[in-house]
């Protein structure tokens, strides 16, 4: 199973000190806007996600569609199919993008410790 571009997403207190910090070990700004509370940092092909007040746990995140880079691939698995093969295996989703819809879509499933996995698909 291909769930695209991996990045971690961030439930920061105060974006500011912790874009300081991670840019300390090397990660740059990718994308984002601050003013909006949320940046996204790359070091290498390593992202992370900087989300102030946004959700309250961490995130692990997959962009179906997206190479490491945030450029587009040729070829993917969609986000529906995504779902459809994870519920068939017998997880559970905690959200569920709508199967009818084409284009942007997600779903989160929840891991047995309790950490939310969004699959997130934006083109």
């Amino acid at each position: 199973m291909e769930l695209g571009a991996f990045s971690i997403s961030l439930a920061v207190k105060d974006i500011e000190a912790s874009r300081r910090f991670y840019e300390k070990l090397g990660f740059q700004s990718f994308g984002g806007d601050a003013a909006q509370n949320w940046l996204i940092l790359k070091n290498g092909s390593h992202v992370i996600g900087l989300f102030q007040g946004m959700f309250e746990k961490n995130i692990l995140t997959f962009n179906p569609g997206w190479d490491q880079g945030a450029s587009k691939l040729d070829s993917f698995t969609d986000v529906r199919e995504l779902q459809r093969q994870l519920k068939a295996a017998g997880v559970t989703l905690m959200t569920e993008a709508d199967e009818n819809s084409t284009g942007p879509a997600s779903f989160i499933a929840v891991d047995p410790d309790g950490n939310p996995v969004l699959v997130d698909q934006h083109v």
